[in-house]
């Protein structure tokens, strides 16, 4: 059996463990990210995210990043409106082009940080199968090539069903009750005009009590669709999601008599629908400091999508990699230091997801989320976008 030893190894190369990587080379730390997908265009990399000041912007100019994230911004994408199920409009807020919560594509936010690491960092089909301690703050990862790897540090930032969270905690993620169901229409303008214009520029929302219907459009005439439901799991078990036609008509019978307009996002969707049901972990979700391993983003906070979950991942790794420089080696007291901060900024963000999606699918939908665009205060003062 071949092993091989990293003094950092973060697993999982998202935004948040990208972030981590691009940071620490920017401190002249270097780091070793491992992978389970094949290459960086195995898969597709998820919607459109706005990227927030305080967080996603400020880990980016950390990275160095500025720049090349304004590149890739989506002119006009923070416009946003609300329709009501027959398709009139309740809401309409155009993008101001003040750029405080610029949109960008997930992939390409991907590629810019995957383009800033050294040849070698990401080291793709790398997945990890068993992670186990030993002792020291040292660790062994086994590969699902039968290969091992050890660590100094070890990093989790392998998302809701990480591999590495067990070393550190006992929490596990719950499905909350909804489900979220991708759909996608391209060349819109020219194929599907009336939904282009339904959706307009940015984003739109049709909310009603337990269901709705989200769309983004995104960069190169697309929109992305969100169909939000509150259902148990038995009723997604019960739809055959390998059997697209089957799936598309089951989901959209659910909004039976919406304007054609809206429907369409479903029906008339140009990929398979892929259904997401939303897990959390338990509120204020913390572990004890245990040597050589910590976690960011998802596999350390997830919660329900509320925007703020890749723009909370990214910035988890940049304050990690800025920790670790600070404290000159000393690994304990930087994942100490970073530890505190996070479990204390973090708290407020669940009370903040669960209260967003409760506007959007709560008893009060849509009027809810129309107060909180509007500036009424809710309790919470963020607006839903996609994780």
């Amino acid at each position: 059996m071949t092993t091989d030893h990293h003094p950092i190894v973060i697993v999982g190369a998202g935004l948040g463990g990208l972030t981590l990587a691009r940071v620490l080379h920017v401190h002249g730390i270097p780091s070793t990210v491992l992978e389970a997908d094949p290459s960086a265009a195995s898969r597709t990399q998820g919607g459109q995210l706005d990227i927030h000041e305080d967080d996603g912007q400020r880990a980016l100019a950390d990275a160095g990043l500025t720049d090349a994230f304004r590149a890739i911004i989506h002119e006009g994408a923070e416009a946003l409106r609300v329709l009501d199920q027959s398709g009139k409009l309740l809401h309409d807020a155009p993008d101001d082009g003040m750029a405080r919560r610029p949109e960008v594509l997930r992939g390409d936010l991907r590629r810019i940080l995957l383009d800033s690491l050294p040849d070698g960092t990401v080291r793709w089909g790398r997945k990890v199968t068993h992670v186990q301690s030993l002792g020291d703050g040292r660790h062994e990862l086994t590969l699902s090539d039968g290969t091992t790897v050890t660590s100094g540090l070890l990093v989790g930032a392998d998302g809701a069903w990480s591999k590495v969270r067990p070393l550190l905690s006992d929490a596990t993620p719950r499905y909350i009750g909804t489900t979220f169901i991708d759909t996608y229409l391209y060349d819109v303008d020219e194929k599907h005009g009336a939904t282009a214009e339904a959706v307009g520029v940015g984003a739109m929302y049709a909310l009603t009590p337990g269901k709705g219907i989200v769309a983004h459009r995104e960069a190169g005439n697309v929109l992305h669709t969100y169909v939000e439901l509150n259902r148990p799991a038995e009723w997604f078990a019960g739809i055959d999601f390998t059997d697209a036609a089957a799936a598309t008509a089951r989901v959209a019978a659910e909004f039976e008599g919406w304007a054609p307009e809206l429907t369409a996002l479903i029906t008339d969707g140009e990929t398979a629908p892929v259904a997401r049901m939303i897990h959390t972990l338990p509120d204020g979700h913390r572990w004890d400091r245990v040597p050589g391993v910590t976690l960011l983003g998802d596999a350390a906070h997830l919660m329900p999508p509320s925007g703020d979950g890749a723009n909370l991942a990214m910035f988890d790794g940049a304050e990690l990699a800025n920790a670790i420089a600070a404290h000159d080696g000393n690994l304990e007291a930087a994942l100490t230091a970073y530890e505190t901060a996070l479990f204390a900024r973090t708290e407020v963000f669940y009370a903040d997801a669960h209260e967003i999606l409760d506007l959007c699918l709560g008893d009060r939908a849509p009027f809810g989320l129309i107060e909180l665009f509007n500036g009424v205060p809710q309790g919470g003062n963020r607006a839903q976008g996609q994780d």
